[in-house]
């Protein structure tokens, strides 16, 4: 297939999580959204989690405000986060596992096992004319119960992709791109994202079907060095060369 325009979500979540440290002000995760998109983001993601870990709930509306580019927010199966997101409708939510204790998202949402609370969910979401995605394993079962409950595209976990090397990866890799394909196939779009950092994200990006990827770990990371703006430039560019 012809390649689609491949987009860029600037997860901001780190930048709120070295503010929660001194539970301050500063760094702004909204000036972050600003700079983000000064070094060519395409979106802003951020998950608003039922622990507050790092964003906070006043955090969407301000990078909704400033930061002049869709607002992705990624949350759990939650009804509080769920008012949250109807009332300040981010363009786009993608509804993620959550677990208490994990030091970040650990696997993709088991939409088999909770498809009776996504149906609630999804119609509430879609009828403010926001977009939904799931963030899942790039297993058939789920991908098609993504479609049978109406979700507008899938995010395919790629965590383990990013933990394996050599034959487990190319084998992973294949996995991803059948995934994708399928998916595809049942008119979903297709996201990616999870461990993504500027060596590894070649073999994702080549994927034709997948034309959004999630960074955020890697992005904030390098722009303690360079600089928000040429941290996402340079992930752009990797994005580009592959």
């Amino acid at each position: 297939m012809k390649r689609r325009k491949l987009s860029l979500g600037v997860n901001i979540d780190h930048v709120a999580t070295l503010r929660q440290a001194r539970r301050g002000k500063v760094p702004s995760p909204a000036l972050a959204a600003v700079e983000a998109v000064k070094g060519g983001a395409d979106q802003i993601t951020l998950h608003l989690r039922e622990d507050r870990r790092h964003i906070q709930d006043g955090d969407l509306p301000e990078v909704k405000q400033k930061g002049r580019v869709p607002v992705n927010l990624e949350m759990a199966l939650d009804p509080g986060i769920l008012s949250i997101a109807l009332r300040y409708r981010p363009e786009k939510v993608c509804i993620v596992p959550e677990k208490r204790r994990e030091l970040t998202t650990e696997g993709g949402l088991d939409a088999v096992a909770h498809a009776a609370r996504l149906k609630v969910f999804i119609p509430k979401l879609r009828a403010q004319k926001i977009a939904v995605s799931l963030f899942i394993d790039p297993l058939e079962p789920q991908i098609r119960m993504a479609a049978k409950l109406g979700a507008n595209a899938i995010e395919i976990h790629t965590g383990t992709y990013a933990e394996v090397s050599g034959a487990r990866r190319r084998r992973e890799i294949k996995r991803i791109a059948q995934a994708a394909r399928l998916a595809h196939a049942l008119g979903l779009a297709v996201h990616a994202g999870h461990g993504l950092d500027y060596e590894n994200v070649g073999p994702i990006a080549r994927i034709p079907e997948i034309e959004e990827l999630n960074i955020g770990y890697s992005i904030v990371a390098r722009a303690m060095f360079t600089g928000m703006r040429q941290a996402v430039r340079e992930m752009k560019n990797a994005m580009r060369r592959a």
